[in-house]
């Protein structure tokens, strides 16, 4: 599919796989002229890079029908008019489905389904720090990850100083991290998971912080304490929480991305701008550098 192409609804083949794509010229980032069509490219010419950040992690939704303006939802339940091919996994509720048992969610396993979503307007993709095996048993957390959230009038600047401070601790228990931005205000470093309860060892890593710097950092959720501060959020690593997924658009007034960056960029950061990246720039940072997420 090309750029800027405008059809009520157009059947397309995705390796393999046929689609009816419909709307495409409808514009979901008003204040930047942003279409569907063109989500739907950028989910296209992304997809080598974020696919293996999506396999057999459960996704969680953020539909925008009518575009970031609009009313939108959460969606954790696969649709019921899927595809039969689009893979999806039943597991227990985490608690907050409306008093369902079970999850009947969507496992992005093939640019198909990719596509398929991003033709609902699902601009956010959300996944756990866990996966599923072929059968559906859910794993233990093979990831690790501290969500930095400044509080006014702290910015992704702050943010970065308390991820190298992050970094640090875990370069001393031989730990590698990387990092990237949130696509909204904040940014999140990651890391194989470290140690078997994961949330435990974030909650010690961001209280041990939140004493050593006490006018950058908190590790409470309250947000009388987080003003002018970085809050790490340990609780990610809830097994019932997820977190943006790498290269996922974000919902904002442009078409921003949760972009991977070296530490060099996270190190040199001193204004906002230097870490914002719309959905055309990552796909020439890709083109440019290939894959910066993962170790």
């Amino acid at each position: 599919m090309t750029r800027g192409e405008a059809a009520k609804e157009v059947a397309v083949r995705v390796e393999g796989r046929v689609l009816k794509l419909t709307n495409l010229d409808k514009v979901l980032y008003p204040d930047f002229g942003f279409s569907k069509g063109e989500v739907i490219d950028y989910y296209t010419r992304i997809a080598p890079v974020l696919l293996p950040h999506l396999r057999d992690r459960p996704v969680t939704t953020k539909r925008y029908p009518n575009g970031v303006g609009g009313k939108w939802f959460f969606e954790k339940n696969a649709p019921e008019h899927r595809p039969d091919w689009v893979r999806t996994v039943r597991l227990d509720s985490p608690g907050s489905s409306k008093g369902n048992e079970t999850v009947n969610y969507v496992v992005v396993e093939e640019l198909a389904t990719l596509v398929w979503l991003a033709n609902l307007a699902a601009l956010e993709l959300h996944v756990p720090q866990w996966t599923v095996g072929p059968r559906g048993g859910k794993r233990d957390p093979d990831l690790l990850v501290f969500d930095l959230d400044p509080g006014a009038p702290a910015t992704v600047v702050e943010c970065c100083r308390v991820a190298e401070l992050v970094r640090t601790v875990l370069d001393d228990d031989g730990v590698d991290s990387w990092a990237k931005t949130s696509g909204n205000k904040g940014m999140q470093v990651y890391a194989y998971a470290p140690a078997k309860d994961t949330a435990e060892y974030a909650k010690a890593v961001a209280r041990r912080l939140a004493r050593e710097r006490p006018e950058l950092v908190v590790s409470s959720m309250a947000k009388a304490q987080r003003t002018g501060k970085v809050l790490i959020d340990w609780s990610q690593n809830n097994p019932a929480k997820t977190t943006v997924a790498p290269y996922s658009l974000r919902a904002r007034e442009k078409p921003a991305v949760s972009t991977p960056v070296t530490w060099d960029e996270v190190e040199e950061c001193e204004v906002v701008e230097d870490l914002v990246f719309t959905a055309d720039e990552v796909l020439e940072r890709v083109e440019a550098a290939g894959e910066l997420f993962g170790g």
